[in-house]
């Protein structure tokens, strides 16, 4: 699958954030502050996530549509189970 740059761009922001983080335990920063930036880290990572289910469910329902082999509901079933087991 052709990944569009947006969620890309996302893997990359959050990419340097955990390399912020990196840089703030050495640098002996607050608990609190790193927590706060793991934090916006995971939540960077949790839309990406479903951004990429997001395109390969579109991808996939309009490929069965057009072919008429696979079923839609269960193609939607293990991409909700595919985000569930992610959290």
């Amino acid at each position: 699958m052709d990944y569009p740059n947006e969620i890309k761009n996302r893997i990359k922001r959050a990419d340097g954030q955990l390399a912020g983080v990196l840089r703030m335990m050495d640098e002996q920063k607050e608990c609190t502050d790193i927590v706060t930036q793991l934090t916006a880290v995971r939540a960077a990572v949790d839309k990406a996530i479903g951004l990429v289910v997001s395109a390969n469910l579109e991808r996939c329902v309009r490929e069965s549509a057009i072919s008429g082999l696979a079923d839609a509901e269960k193609l939607v079933h293990d991409a909700m189970n595919l985000v569930i087991k992610s959290r």
